[in-house]
Order: C-alpha cells, then structure tokens, then sequence
C-alpha cells in the first residue's frame, strides 16, 4: 500500500497500544498530530462518530487544530451504541486513518478528545449542548436517524419521538438532544449553537431543522419561537468514499506502525466538503482547510445524491445480483459499468440544474474514483439501508424526470434490483441491514416472483414510493417491466434485453 514499514521503536519499547504515550514511537511511519491536546477547547459536539466522521470531518477539525485554532476539538456521541467510545477508551480517542490511493499514506487524527455515549451518559451529552464553549453540534447519524416522514415532517410515530415527547429532558433521538441541549442554553442565557447535519439527504440542515422546531412547538412554544430566530441549521454536502473498517485494515495498520489501533478507518483521497455560511455565533474557518463556503450548496448537494450515490446504489444492488462483492469487481464488469454509464449520462444528468458545475468532468472523476485500486468498498455496507437512501439517490431523480418527459427505464432497473436483493436476502435467510427490515421480511413472505403482484406488495411502502410517484403509471409499467426482466432473465439479460446496451 506504500506505507512505510517503521515499527522497530515500538516493538523495543514493549508498547502495543496506539495513545498519547506512545504517539512518540511512529518515526516517519504515520503522520502525528502537531497540537497539545491538552490545550485544546471542545467547540464541537457531534453526534454519530463513526467510521465516516472520523475519516472527513474529524479531519478537517485536525487541520484546524494542526494550524493553531485550539477551539474546534470535537466530543463524539454515539446515539446507540458505546462501541466506538469504548474501542478508543484505552487510545485516548486517537486513531489511524488510512488514506487510499496508488501510493497510500496513513495520520493519526487527535480532533476527537471525548467520546460518550448517549443512552449511559444522558446528562454528560446534555452538559456539553449546553457548555458556553460548544458552538456547533454536527450530525451523521444516516437518513433514518432523523425521524421524518416521507414529507420531510417529524414522525410523531417514530418510538423514539414518542418517548421524547413524553420525556423531553431525558432525550434518546437526535432531534430530542438537540431541543434539550437548546433549552438548556436558552434558560443558561447562553447563545444558540450552530446544527449542522453532514449526512446523505436532499436539503439535509433545513429537513433537519423543520423536525427540531417542530419537536419543540410539541413541547415548549416559547422555545420554539427563540429557536426559530436565532439558531441555524445550514445545509452540507459531504464526500469520500469510506470502506467500513475490517481485520485487513487493522492489520496492514499495525504493519505499518507496530501499535494496535483497534478502530482505525480508511477512505479515498478525494475529500470534499460543502457548507451553507449560515452560523448561529463563532465559526471555525473550514475554508483555511479544503472546505467550500458557499450561499447556495443545492447543486453541489444534488449533484452528488444523484450522480455518485446514485450510481454507488446502483452498483451495489445490480452488482450484488451479478455475483460481485466489491466496486472494483463491478467496475470490472464492461456490461454492467456501460449500463451506468448511459444511467448516468441519460437519465440522471437531464434532472440536474443546468448551471451545475462541470458536469462531464465530475462524472468522469466520479468513474475513476470507483476505479481505485487501493480500495475494496463491499457492495453490501454500500446496500444498507435502502428503504431510507433509495427516495433520496433514485425515486426523487425518477419523479422529476417523469415530469419533464426524461427517460426512466435504467433507474427502475435499479429500483428493482433493490426488490430482488431484498427478496433474495430474506429468503435465504441473510441479515437484512434495513430500519424496515421487519416490514419487508413480511412482504418478501407475501410475494411470489409474479411481477405485478409482487409491485403492488412493495407498493405498500409508503415511507419509500410516495403515492403520486407510486400511482403514475409509466413508473408502474418501468418498474414491473424491470422487476420481470431480472425474475426471468437474470440481471445480465435486463441489461442486454430491457435495457438494450
């Protein structure tokens, strides 16, 4: 990978664990946080630190740092699980990150310096939303964890908004920690921190702020009210692709510098981050560090649901039924890669807005990036959860198309791989990563192969096909005609025979 072997130091010295202590034992191996951690002031609080916060925005926050503006060191929540706290406990909260790329190079990011989590650690989490120093609260707790309708609205169903309705000073969701934390700074006459959400959904920080103003008008209307005048909720784009972590990783990391890391991440070179200049107070300046402020992030937004995420969708689903594990295998597949090519370029570039950037050289980065060799992303991390990225990647790109007389036949070959790979993995009895899971398991039990019935079995889902998309009928027709050609002809005859290449 073109790390460079140097861990003699480390092995002499009886150290095995990645931490403060043995930061001094890397030599030339990985690159070392520059800063006293012990200076730092925690300004950000985010809320889900997994894999990919750890391998982008942590990151910018560590250049922040490595350049001298001690104010932005982050405190990680985990909403669910202590896992990630409790692997980094004996490190410190330091940690590897391998960036992939012909020649690979490995850094140790020191933003993070608290981990808690959520459901031991109630009135901890609570103490810093409300801390005078936290100025920004950031999420990436994917699309489900936001409790929305398919309307954009708070799901007053959702189990968790319940009990938060109910308990709102003793929150579970994300959206209930943050009218908390909120309140709590409001009655300590303390400003409003900045909530800025860096995950994968269509106008993600005003989405996210509707929900949080909403919960509030449920519970406390005068907070409603100061939450509506002075806290922002600007919206991102966030970029890179992130393989989950696995044994490979941790042990080409200890090759490479001779400590154990127990949760290292890894990801592209490429990194991008966009964000609405829209602060509630401070702010740190992430445009000294690679990031794009800008007044408008939509096209950017869009353009990378629609294009990248998109295509990643689409390749995890077709791919997984064409017998592939990786992207680098799919991309390997000419007949599978020239269907998305022509989906790319015939039915998802007519819905993006015309002044986007240049759009032939970013789907062409977009083509190399999944062609790097270094990385081995599995088709099935990028297949979880469809039922809450699909609307967003393909069924909103599909509606507007239907509007504007836009082709739509390569994206529903896409909408019903995600059909049959759901249907194959629950009749073979493969864990299904899904919130809908149960759901699905029991239309999955209700189908029998027979593509108009099984489309009026999946019609059902009213979180994933809105009734208008879902009554119109050339989408119908597409949909069954595509879900047909896979039953019978297998995904390679749908795309030599459906879809003519």
């Amino acid at each position: 990978m073109g790390w460079e072997l140097i861990k003699e130091d480390a092995k002499s010295a009886g150290e095995t664990q990645l931490s403060s202590r043995t930061l001094g034992l890397l030599g030339n191996c990985a690159v070392a946080p520059r800063f006293d951690r012990s200076s730092c002031q925690t300004g950000i609080i985010h809320l889900g630190p997994g894999n990919f916060h750890r391998a982008h925005q942590a990151v910018y926050a560590d250049d922040l740092l490595n350049n001298g503006d001690m104010r932005w060191a982050i405190c990680g929540v985990s909403l669910r699980r202590p896992n990630v706290r409790d692997a980094l406990a004996d490190q410190d909260c330091l940690y590897s990150l391998a960036i992939l790329d012909r020649v690979s190079r490995l850094r140790i990011i020191g933003s993070i310096i608290e981990l808690l989590s959520a459901p031991q650690q109630t009135e901890a989490v609570l103490q810093r939303l409300a801390a005078p120093q936290t100025h920004i609260v950031s999420l990436t707790i994917t699309e489900k964890g936001y409790c929305l309708t398919p309307s954009g609205d708070l799901n007053d169903a959702h189990p968790e908004i319940v009990s938060d309705l109910a308990s709102p000073q003793q929150p579970t969701s994300a959206v209930g920690f943050l009218v908390e934390g909120l309140r709590r700074r409001r009655a300590a006459g303390l400003p409003s921190f900045t909530v800025m959400s860096c995950d994968n959904l269509n106008d993600n920080g005003h989405r996210l702020g509707r929900a949080v103003r909403q919960f509030a008008q449920r519970t406390d209307l005068d907070l409603a009210g100061w939450i509506e005048q002075e806290t922002r909720f600007p919206c991102t784009m966030v970029d890179s692709i992130t393989p989950a972590t696995d044994d490979c990783l941790r042990s080409r990391v200890w090759e490479a510098i001779g400590l154990h890391d127990a949760w290292p991440v890894q990801r592209e070179a490429f990194s991008q981050w966009v964000i609405e200049d829209s602060f509630s107070a401070a702010r740190p300046e992430f445009e000294t560090v690679g990031a794009t402020m800008t007044g408008a992030v939509a096209p950017f937004e869009v353009a990378k649901l629609r294009l990248l995420n998109g295509a990643h969708s689409s390749i995890a689903y077709l791919g997984i039924l064409c017998g592939h594990d990786t992207v680098i295998e799919a991309v390997a597949d000419d007949r599978l890669m020239a269907h998305i090519k022509r989906m790319m370029s015939e039915e998802i570039r007519p819905s993006l807005p015309r002044k986007t950037t240049d759009l032939d050289a970013y789907m062409n980065s977009i083509l190399e990036r999944f062609g790097n060799p270094a990385i081995q992303h599995r088709l099935s991390q990028i297949a979880w959860d469809g039922s809450q990225k699909l609307p967003f990647r393909i069924l909103d790109t599909i509606s507007d198309n239907l509007r504007n007389g836009v082709p739509i036949d390569r994206l529903c070959l896409t909408v019903a791989a995600w059909l049959q790979f759901v249907r194959r993995r629950v009749r073979d009895g493969v864990e299904l990563v899904d919130p809908l899971s149960p759901e699905l398991a029991r239309i999955v039990n209700c189908c029998t192969g027979h593509a108009e019935k099984d489309i009026v079995q999946f019609g059902e889902l009213d979180t994933v096909f809105t009734r208008t998309l879902y009554r119109a009928p050339p989408f119908r027709r597409a949909l069954i005609a595509a879900y047909n050609a896979i039953e019978t002809q297998g995904v390679y005859g749908a795309l030599s025979r459906f879809v003519p290449m």
